[in-house]
């Protein structure tokens, strides 16, 4: 057979085609990302060309950030979401500074336990193999505020980094690695520059301080490229504290201006590569709306609208609507229980868009968590906003039990936008658990696809070694699912408490008045039998403030059939319930395992 042009031009047709589709059906490589600094001047790098990150962190839409003018996201840590949000961030064209959760010692995790630290170590290389070549993937941020919020760190804590980063180079030396700690001023800045050489990045969570950061940043002796990892507002613990303690909250108009100071100052300085605007989303810390930039249902405040302006040089489309004011027409004293109070808000949207107001009141627990840790949601009270209540005023019957709360105003225009504002107030009086009778009875604590209100969030002892599955399907007692417990040590012990709120021991306000409930009862079985378990409720003591009134409890030991136990409530003193369920389990020489199910209060 002779090859003329026609032929061999068409088999480079064939090859050109097979080509292509190999590279197309071969795995997707990430652009190469690099660090360029002179001095004090830094450059991020994707592939060659400049990139300043103008970024948020939170789990709000990416396709709002990216019409907003955004290029960038931050994550926290490695889950089962991780790939759709990468594969969402790149159809998107956005990059991601992917997150990596390392342990605090708060939260019990030791950086001296060998077990632990070789876990962890593990879990980020198996992470750092698994995403490296992902076309959205930035850089590396390992932890996020693991050095705590003591005057001092424990050394171990930036040597263990040190070892985790050098490692993580080797593994993708195609993108650079940052650590992110809370602030500035205690010996972070030093930490990173004696201890660890191998991160590139200094990832810094700011608030309050944010405008000073570049020059207190110079002052501390940072000399590595720094991201702002957190901004926004002034923190609650940045606040002074009204006359009963809790912190008043600016509107979401007057915050927007704290966002746009604090951006200016990282801009202005070429040792910063751009910043992360927290957050993203709606988040429950200290109120419903101190951090979020976003409605829960999506709408944007006006802190996105000057973000967009920084990040783009445009104006919005739309702009939110504007607070002037939000005030109570009496004088904000202790108000008395079950009074009928008036606020008034003046409210416009400067396209004149029509504008719809929902008020909401709610209990308002002082904070008691640190560092971003999960808050529960204080109970709202419908039935207090009366119906004559209009765009302009509120209308308000207070509960009868004391205490503080607070009074919200969701402003929306119909067209994406949104403004919030609240009033701090407090009732004359102490604060009463709210009623059984306000609970579906019997109270099902674990073990139904529709559990109560206690959260299993106050975890004790070694919880390295704990694992917890509350839908397990391994032959359940009722229904479809149970709980399923494994301490997975030989020594020592662990437990779990269900709290309300979650996370609460007894500082805050919360709990159930169960007066009149008779018995606690439950299933258990062990997974081989012998395992020794104490169950119980009412772990939170005197002299918490908030403590349980009941205190009771049961040893058991397990077999490997369900059996069915009960704690006597009869005539017990059950107006204040904290903790509705805890149990403790104690390792004998090897691991263990059992399941529970059907927890009710009756």
């Amino acid at each position: 057979m002779q090859f003329n042009a026609h032929h061999l031009a068409d088999l480079m047709k064939t090859i050109l085609l097979l080509t292509l589709a190999f590279l197309l059906s071969g795995p997707v490589f990430a652009g190469k990302v690099t660090l360029q600094q002179e001095g004090r001047k830094a450059t991020l790098l994707v592939d060659g060309q400049p990139y300043k990150v103008h970024g948020v962190g939170g789990e709000g839409s990416l396709e709002l950030l990216k019409k907003q003018g955004g290029n960038a996201i931050r994550t926290w840590g490695i889950d089962d979401n991780t790939q759709a949000i990468l594969d969402d961030a790149h159809a998107k064209g956005l990059k991601v500074a992917l997150g990596f959760w390392l342990g605090h010692e708060r939260h019990g995790f030791s950086y001296t336990d060998w077990d632990s630290n070789i876990t962890q170590a593990e879990n980020l290389f198996a992470a750092v193999k698994k995403y490296k070549d992902h076309p959205a993937l930035l850089l590396w941020a390992l932890g996020n505020e693991m050095e705590g919020f003591k005057e001092s760190s424990n050394p171990a804590i930036y040597t263990q980094i040190e070892y985790l980063a050098r490692t993580v180079k080797q593994l993708d030396p195609e993108h650079p690695i940052m650590t992110v700690t809370a602030e500035i001023g205690k010996k972070q800045i030093e930490g990173l520059n004696r201890f660890c050489p191998s991160i590139d990045i200094h990832g810094i969570n700011s608030y309050g301080g944010g405008p000073s950061i570049p020059e207190r940043y110079k002052a501390g002796g940072g000399i590595k490229p720094y991201l702002i990892t957190e901004f926004g507002p002034a923190g609650t613990w940045e606040r002074p504290a009204n006359k009963w303690g809790m912190p008043d909250e600016a509107t979401s108009t007057a915050k927007a201006s704290d966002y746009k100071k604090s951006y200016e100052a990282f801009a202005a300085d070429p040792l910063c590569l751009g910043s992360f605007a927290f957050m993203w989303g709606t988040k429950q810390e200290a109120s419903a709306t101190w951090f979020g930039m976003l409605l829960s249902t999506g709408e944007k405040t006006a802190a996105v609208d000057v973000l967009t302006k920084l990040w783009t040089g445009n104006d919005p489309e739309n702009f939110c609507p504007v607070i002037e004011s939000i005030t109570l027409v009496q004088p904000n004293e202790e108000l008395d229980p079950g009074a009928t109070i008036k606020v008034n808000l003046k409210v416009s949207d400067p396209e004149n868009d029509p504008l719809k107001v929902q008020w909401i009141l709610t209990e308002d627990w002082k904070e008691v968590a640190e560092g971003g840790d999960h808050r529960a949601a204080p109970p709202q009270f419908p039935e207090a906003i009366l119906p004559d209540s209009s765009n302009e005023t509120a209308n308000i019957k207070l509960p009868k039990s004391g205490g503080t709360y607070r009074i919200y105003a969701f402003i929306r225009d119909g067209q994406g936008g949104a403004a919030t504002g609240n009033i701090s107030i407090k009732i004359k009086g102490e604060h009463r658990p709210v009623p059984a009778e306000e609970l579906a009875t019997p109270v099902v604590i674990t073990g139904a696809a529709t559990n109560g209100p206690w959260t299993a969030s106050g975890w004790m002892g070694n919880t390295e070694k704990l694992k917890m599955d509350e839908d397990s399907t391994e032959n359940p007692k009722v229904g479809k699912e149970c709980t399923k417990v494994t301490f997975a040590s030989d020594s020592g012990w662990a437990g779990v408490v269900w709290q309300h709120p979650a996370g609460d021991w007894g500082d805050a306000p919360g709990g159930f008045d169960l007066t009149g409930a008779t018995k606690l009862t439950f299933w258990a079985r062990g997974n081989e039998g012998g395992e020794k378990v104490t169950l119980g409720i009412g772990n939170i003591a005197p002299p918490k403030v908030y403590h349980d009134t009941f205190t009771g409890k049961k040893e058991l030991t397990l077999t490997t059939e369900w059996q069915q136990f009960e704690i006597d409530l009869t005539e017990k003193n059950l107006t204040r319930i904290k903790s509705a369920l805890y149990f403790t389990t104690s390792a004998n020489g090897k691991p263990l395992a059992f399941y529970l199910d059907e927890i009710t209060i009756k």
